[in-house]
């Protein structure tokens, strides 16, 4: 004879197993309720990318695409040969102005290993021309944390060194949302930045302080809700290559009254 401890554990399990085949039929036949958010969302738009993750989707302006720097303020004073611009003389500013934004930079430090610290392979991406990441031969060169390559100058370095040596190719793939001021100049959301280095990434939605600079504390100023976008010669024969930008705008939905 069985226990009475077998037949509760026989009719527990049958129990369950009728639940379970219940609760599938349940989902089967329609009887679980979809859960609606009431948002009428658009459609999001056909975007078509690039032949490669490097190369610039259909919407995408490409600031040099290895013919001219006619995009740029101060390309007369950069050499371009073979689809590279090398800087010389003087930093670029685009013609345009941007806001939030996704851009994408290829660069070299030189070949020829010369100077140390800051002043080997250095040049930055300054994003609005106020917020800038970092170019730095960052291979057996030490220098401050904050100011190696892909760092947010003085606020923060990368989470890793994701560097290669000097004269090889690297990118940067960066994500922009820029600050946004109250009339009287408030900061009413900051700054936010996600920069992917060579594939990795080393920043995830870095909030910022404020401008970075080299002589005192990142501090916000009040600015445009569109500024040009800057490449820096610090008197390194940088190159560049392969430079995109897209505008970027959340999707909005309509939201049920």
């Amino acid at each position: 004879m069985m226990s009475k401890r077998v037949v509760l554990w026989a009719v527990g399990a049958a129990c369950a197993a009728a639940a379970a085949v219940w609760s599938m039929n349940a989902c089967a036949g329609g009887l679980q309720k979809e859960y609606k958010s009431g948002i009428v969302w658009p459609e999001p738009k056909l975007v078509a990318p690039g032949k490669s993750d490097s190369d610039p989707p259909a919407d995408a302006i490409v600031l040099f695409g290895g013919q001219d720097l006619s995009k740029w303020e101060g390309g007369e004073n950069w050499d371009i040969k073979d689809g590279v611009a090398t800087a010389k003389k003087s930093g670029l500013t685009t013609k345009e102005a941007f806001g939030d934004c996704q851009l994408h930079v290829e660069f070299a430090t030189p070949e020829k290993v010369e100077g140390k610290g800051q002043g080997r392979g250095n040049s930055g991406v300054y994003l609005m021309g106020k917020y800038e990441v970092q170019i730095l031969d960052s291979i057996d060169n030490p220098t401050y944390f904050d100011g190696q390559c892909a760092a947010i100058y003085k606020q923060s370095p990368p989470m890793v060194n994701a560097s290669r040596g000097p004269g090889q190719w690297q990118s940067y793939d960066i994500v922009f949302t820029a600050p946004r001021f109250a009339a009287d100049g408030k900061v009413e959301k900051p700054a936010y930045v996600t920069v992917i280095h060579n594939g990795v990434l080393v920043h995830n939605h870095f909030q910022l302080l404020g401008g970075t600079f080299y002589d005192r504390p990142a501090a916000y100023e009040k600015h445009a809700d569109r500024l040009p976008l800057q490449l820096q010669f610090h008197g390194n024969p940088v190159k560049f290559r392969n430079i995109w930008i897209r505008e970027i705008k959340p999707i909005e939905g309509k939201k049920p009254e």
